[in-house]
This record gives C-alpha cells, structure tokens and sequence, in this order.
C-alpha cells in the first residue's frame, strides 16, 4: 500500500491523533529542517508525530549517519511502515506525551532538536512545550508544524502561547503555501 492510501486510511480511522490525510511537501520538510543544527558528530534528533517518514527522511539524509535519530510515533501501522523503511532511526511506537520516560529507556537524557507533527489532540492531551523544553539541550532547536488555514483558531493560539511559556522567544516562518494545506513552521530555541 502507497504512502498516501495508509496515511489516508490511518486518518480516517483515527482524525484526532493522525495530524493530516497527506504527506507533508518538499518544501513543509524543507522549512522544518532549516532551523536545527545537526552540527557535530553526535547531534540526537527526536521527531513526534513521524507519521509516513517525509520528515524522517529527509533528517537521516542530513545526519548522514551520524548521531541518534529517534522517531517517536503513536500509530502502530504507521510506525511499522516507518521502522521498516529506516532500520537506522529509533522508532518508538509510543505516546509524545511520554517523552522524557521513552528517551530515559533508550538512554538519552538531552537532545539537540525536536521537530514535531503533533496534531492538537496530543497538545491537549499533554504539555508539549514544556515536554519538548525538558528535553532540549541548551542551544537546541523545537519546530513544530501550524497549519496555516487554521492559525486563528483557539488550538493554534494555545499551541503558540504555549511555545512562548516555555521558550519566551518564538519565530514564526512564513507560509508554505506549496503544501496541502498550506502551513508554517514555529521555531523555539532553548
């Protein structure tokens, strides 16, 4: 089964913890990646909310293996699809709301950069921000991924507000209008 048909099939099934029914573009990726320094030859990387791996990809190519790359994933078909596609990464099929406890069990204390494709329903269900900020080391990068068609809602406002509690200073990148939906990218640095 295609990508698309599984994120589609897995969105239907379950709308509040899928974020979307397509891929992130090219150029979503692109802007995810611009902000954290994978610099060094140890960085560790966590992405939450995986997903179909466009982000994973695109973050193993830039590791060049190097480092540690953890995928943290609550869908169980989609972390599967994704573990196979990349023996190299961590996949965790778990909660990011359990963030600190999962990194603790693979023996990571501090990461570097934290990109995330959360929907709502998980900064709802737990405190990302402040998940993401105990987690960071000092320098470290979080980029968490707003769709643009509904940045006015109440849920993309507590998103942000949220970021700026526990960051103080958050960059919010232009529209990436060549992704369905259009979106953003909101940058916090620790």
């Amino acid at each position: 089964m295609s990508d698309s048909r599984l994120l589609f099939r897995e969105f239907l099934r379950a709308p509040t913890s899928v974020a979307t029914l397509t891929a992130s573009s090219d150029a979503l990726v692109a802007a995810m990646l611009a902000p954290p320094a994978l610099e060094g030859d140890d960085p560790v990387v966590v992405e939450l909310g995986a997903g179909t791996g466009r982000v994973t990809d695109a973050l193993a190519r830039a590791l060049g293996g190097r480092g540690r790359h953890v995928a943290v994933e609550l869908n169980p078909a989609l972390a599967a699809r994704l573990a196979a596609r990349h023996p190299g990464v961590t996949v965790v099929p778990g909660d990011a709301g359990d963030l600190p406890a999962l990194l603790r069990g693979l023996g990571i204390d501090r990461v570097d950069a934290v990109s995330s494709l959360l929907p709502w329903a998980a900064w709802a269900a737990a405190p990302v921000a402040r998940l993401a900020g105990s987690v960071l080391a000092p320098g470290g990068t979080f980029t968490q991924v707003s769709l643009l068609p509904t940045a006015w809602l109440p849920p993309a406002r507590r998103q942000l507000a949220a970021l700026r509690a526990e960051f103080g200073a958050v960059t919010v990148g232009g529209p990436v209008w060549a992704n369905l939906p259009p979106a953003r990218v909101l940058v916090a640095r620790r």
